[in-house]
């Protein structure tokens, strides 16, 4: 800006140096103009490169507009200093030629440049506008120009200024009346009054015959410098983002009461000399009339705007309660984190971009722990600082959020495998740093499944993918980190589809029971049965429960199976009690999975089952395992209620947990069942046959009947008996039978006990 007003201000001081020498004023005056000229073109080709894509081709046009500009004046500024006689400030063919394609190139740009106007409303103002200035500009061009007071005017010449001048003003009108123009208004105003001040110039009486007057050579040189200003004004606006401008424009124009007024100003100096004070008199009341009416309409604006200012502040409350309602939506209130919804918005946009993306699925081991005996506060600020650490592992512009619960998921933007690898080993270091909760000292570990995105991959694919590494990670001993290989989704998939087949065959009943007896050692007689489940599948034929339990287990599912197991199995027991009268006291063993045992009502549901079969109470075993009820609060309080229902429990392979003493304690069982584990090399290896004797001892003290799993051998029931075990089961006695084949064995020991007792011990 001060280098184009520096050349202004030269061109005037060189005016007054040559004050009377003619020549030298006009060669001055087109040097003056030819640096403003390429002021104007290399400013809008910055702007080219510094403002969005939609307003290039504006641009394009305005530099294409002020090289022609530069090419015209510098050949007229080289002819009048080659040519002194022929020097004048209009412009010769060539350079007449270069004004008109360079003013051409402008008009375009402003013609073309997209309005911004969507409703028929927006348009018809804008067009009003835009031809109150049309109209006001071609009177002045008819006054001044097309038919001038000054005859001595050269008519064509000042026509075809005039024609494009008034189409620049025109189109330059355009461009500071759209919504959303190219330009600030700082920068637009001094390039929409330079055609207006060249017209002015175009238009007076003598301009092109009298280039000594100081006022014409300035008012020929000022639009110059007006228009270069415009670039370098918004050029400036633009590297310091200052848009405020914009967001000032008000919802209306007083161009057009401007141009009214123009009008009402080149009316009065055309009128005769000696026009009549009646014509006088209507003359001033239409201006006076016309201004009220204007003032009036601009009253009505600005109460409108007030009213649209109230109305924008209220509108701005909601805007901004509204985005607090977004960042709240899309915010995990917790921990701070972006929830399931933002992070699997973000995902998606990630995995559009084709860019490699990796996604880490972070669940917290043993959380429930801390939750169950510390309290929920304690839980919550163990999560916080998971979500911090989580934080400051991952890199600028990585995504960490909570799903929910204990389990985190984090997206890497254009990861490799190896970065992934390293953050996540970064992410176990930070997570095993202890944290104080309570004045307690955690040190929390996590199991991380990592998933890498390959074509086409979804978001939901993707996260279950994460999910299903994080669960082979827990598998493998947790505390860890697994990425998903193919060969873990084919079998989740082949279990899924397992887990699909369970829910019919509960529909469909493919369920059936065996049972294995319980002898009494010292007499061989049947003292119970175990109650065992196979799944009869239409294809696959017998599924073995080692196969299904799992699935069952960790869909939950579980219950549903428990649930038809433990009433069909009552229900048998009590008719072989119906059936048999020596089998009166004849104890039924079921299986109840920690999920089944924990569930809200199964205690009634057990309850029921008892009234509705008639089994008596103590002729039911519940089997846990210890690992279903270790520290689980739940469970004992279920197993409490039960052994007030005067149900037996029992804890089934016992000795292969790592708080087997501490349970003794805790939970209200009756029975022991020492694992078949220690049974099989009891008679080889003298380990086994010290924990079995001492799991024995245990249950003689404390009042429990024992029960020895998985006897094969007479030598393995021999020792066991002299162990002090009161009870056995194993191939030895039986193996699952029918429960046809249980009630032949029923009837077999009441007719014929002695005899039945060793027919029976065989290893069938």
């Amino acid at each position: 800006m001060l280098g184009l007003l520096v050349v202004t201000l030269l061109s005037f001081a060189l005016f007054l140096l040559f004050d009377g020498d003619k020549t030298r004023q006009t060669q001055f005056f087109w040097l003056g103009q030819v640096p403003l000229d390429a002021a104007l073109s290399i400013g809008a080709w910055r702007l080219r490169f510094l403002t969005a894509a939609e307003y290039r081709r504006f641009y394009t046009s305005i530099s294409f507009a002020g090289a022609s500009f530069a090419i015209g004046d510098s050949f007229q500024c080289l002819h009048n200093f080659l040519v002194p006689s022929a020097a004048s400030t209009d412009g010769g063919q060539v350079q007449s030629v270069f004004f008109a394609i360079g003013m051409s190139s402008n008009v375009l740009a402003c013609m073309l440049f997209p309005q911004g106007l969507h409703s028929a409303r927006e348009k018809l103002v804008f067009w009003l506008d835009a031809a109150t200035v049309l109209v006001g500009g071609g009177v002045m061009a008819w006054c001044f120009a097309v038919n001038p007071v000054d005859q001595h005017v050269n008519r064509v010449t000042a026509s075809l200024t005039a024609a494009l001048v008034i189409v620049g003003a025109f189109s330059a009108t355009k461009v500071s009346l759209i919504p959303r123009p190219p330009m600030t208004r700082s920068a637009a105003w001094p390039m929409v009054c330079a055609p207006v001040v060249q017209g002015v110039a175009a238009f007076l009486p003598g301009s092109f015959q009298h280039p000594d007057r100081f006022y014409v050579f300035m008012v020929l040189l000022l639009p110059s410098l007006l228009i270069a200003a415009g670039p370098r004004i918004q050029e400036l606006t633009v590297r310091t983002q200052d848009d405020r401008e914009t967001s000032k424009r008000k919802p209306y124009s007083l161009l057009p009461y401007g141009m009214i007024a123009l009008i009402f100003v080149v009316f009065f100096m055309v009128l005769p000399s000696d026009v009549s004070t009646r014509l006088w008199g209507a003359t001033v009341g239409v201006v006076l009339l016309t201004s009220l009416v204007a003032i009036r309409q601009l009253i009505a604006f600005q109460d409108n705007v007030k009213l649209v200012g109230r109305l924008d502040v209220t509108l701005g409350h909601l805007t901004e309660r509204e985005t607090q309602l977004r960042r709240q939506a899309s915010t995990d209130q917790l921990t701070g984190l972006a929830n399931r919804a933002r992070f699997t918005e973000e995902l998606s946009q990630a995995l559009a971009g084709h860019a490699s993306t990796v996604v880490l699925l972070v669940d917290l081991d043993d959380f429930k722990t801390v939750n169950d005996t510390m309290g929920h506060a304690a839980g919550d600020g163990l999560l916080t600082t998971i979500g911090d650490r989580l934080r400051a592992a991952v890199r600028e512009g990585d995504l960490v959020a909570r799903l929910g619960g204990d389990e985190f998921t984090i997206l890497l933007r254009g990861a490799t495998r190896e970065a992934a690898d390293r953050i996540a080993a970064d992410i176990q270091r930070r997570l095993a740093e202890n944290v104080d909760l309570q004045g307690l000292i955690v040190s929390p570990r996590a199991s991380i499944g990592l998933a890498c995105a390959g074509p086409g991959d979804e978001p939901d694919t993707l996260i279950s993918n994460a999910d299903i590494a994080m669960y082979e990670a827990k598998r493998r001993g947790k505390g860890t980190s697994v990425h998903y290989t193919s060969e873990m989704g084919a079998r989740i998939s082949a279990e899924a589809e397992m887990i699909r087949e369970l829910a019919a065959a509960i529909e469909a009943g493919q369920f059936r029971l065996v049972y294995q007896p319980i002898v009494r050692l010292s007499d061989l007689s049947t003292t119970g049965v175990e109650a065992l489940i196979r799944w009869e599948h239409p294809v696959r034929g017998t599924v073995s429960p080692v196969e299904f339990i799992p699935a069952a287990e960790r869909s939950g599912l579980i219950v549903a199976i428990g649930r038809w197991a433990l009433r069909e199995a009552c229900r048998q027991a009590a008719r072989w009690h119906a059936e048999f009268p020596a089998a009166a006291h004849l104890v039924v063993g079921v299986n109840v999975a920690g999920r089944q045992l924990r569930t809200e009502g199964f205690v009634e549901e057990v309850a029921d089952v008892l009234s509705s079969t008639g089994l008596p109470p103590a002729c039911l075993t519940v089997e846990v395992t210890e690992t279903a009820v270790l520290d689980d609060e739940e469970s004992a309080d279920a197993m409490l209620r039960l052994r007030a229902l005067g149900v037996r429990l029992a804890l089934d392979d016992f000795g292969t947990a790592a708080s087997s003493l501490g349970l003794l304690l805790t939970t209200p069982v009756t029975t022991l069942k020492l694992d078949r584990s220690f049974v099989e090399s009891i008679t080889t290896v003298s380990r086994q046959a010290a924990v079995a004797t001492a799991v024995s001892q245990m249950a003689s003290a404390l009042g429990f009947s024992s029960v020895a799993e998985g006897i094969e051998t007479d030598e393995q029931r021999l020792l066991l008996q002299g162990l002090g075990y009161q009870y056995g089961q194993g191939y030895i006695f039986a193996r699952p039978l029918r429960p046809e084949q249980v009630a032949e064995r029923l009837s077999l020991e009441a007719t014929a006990p002695a005899r039945a007792q060793q027919d029976l011990l065989v290893a069938d």
